[in-house]
């Protein structure tokens, strides 16, 4: 499989800017395989290919603001995506700007937080120690919403970029899938008997990295962090038994 197969044009303005509001009037395409039907619906009516006993899986991730504004000790710009944790003041991250390497100190706009570049790893990837523990409250103070590449406008509200149902802090994009739902939708699904089960994954900013292997197959898959409890596993295999 080539990658030239699967090449098409995407005219630009057919990428909304902005989320739709409220959430679950966006577009909502349906394929009636057996039927051959295509329908083009809102995402407020998913209920009506819902069934009683159907169990719906879902990723209940928190988005990091992981975006970071950086300076670097030449007085040039610099900028960190957060990638994982491996301790509170220890960071994997993309690292954008020049001279990145091991030993240089960023500094952080309107704080007196620095990190230093203590690894490098593959491509633009390096291990930071930050001089105090990255906390929840620090980041809402000087991250940003780390946006697809192909948002070019700002996010008014970064909530618009959760998921109504998020619970576990750590992803570096959020699981776009689910920013339709409404508290209002999931009771609806609820009082229908459709079952809500719970994963986490935690999804990297490697998710927007372009194929650019010409052989597809070739092309490197990144890892991500996931958790499935007991309880939720028992929920859907007993779905699966049904």
């Amino acid at each position: 499989m080539l990658l030239t197969d699967y090449d098409y044009d995407l005219p630009a303005h057919y990428i909304a800017q902005t989320p739709a509001d409220p959430r679950d009037a966006s577009k909502l395409m349906v394929l009636q395989r057996t039927a051959g039907i295509l329908e083009h619906r809102r995402f407020r009516a998913i209920a009506d290919y819902l069934r009683a006993g159907d169990v719906l899986v879902l990723n209940s991730t928190r988005v990091l603001p992981a975006r970071l504004p950086a300076i670097k000790a030449t007085g040039g710009a610099a900028e960190v995506l957060l990638l994982r944790m491996l301790t509170p003041d220890r960071w994997r991250a993309l690292v954008g700007g020049r001279g990145l390497v091991t030993g240089v100190v960023l500094s952080f706009p309107h704080s007196d937080l620095t990190a230093t570049v203590v690894a490098e790893l593959d491509g633009a990837e390096r291990e930071l120690h930050f001089s105090q523990p990255l906390s929840d409250a620090l980041l809402q103070q000087l991250g940003e919403m780390p946006l697809p590449p192909y948002i070019h406008t700002r996010l008014e509200d970064s909530e618009r970029y959760q998921t109504v149902y998020n619970r576990e802090v750590g992803a570096a994009a959020a699981p776009t899938a689910g920013l339709h739902f409404t508290p209002e939708l999931l009771l609806e699904l609820r009082e229908l008997g459709v079952q809500l089960a719970y994963c986490v994954l935690h999804i990297g900013l490697d998710t927007f990295a372009p194929v650019k292997a010409e052989d597809i197959t070739q092309h490197k898959i990144h890892s991500e962090r996931a958790l499935l409890t007991t309880e939720n596993a028992n929920v859907i295999n007993q779905a699966k038994l049904a």
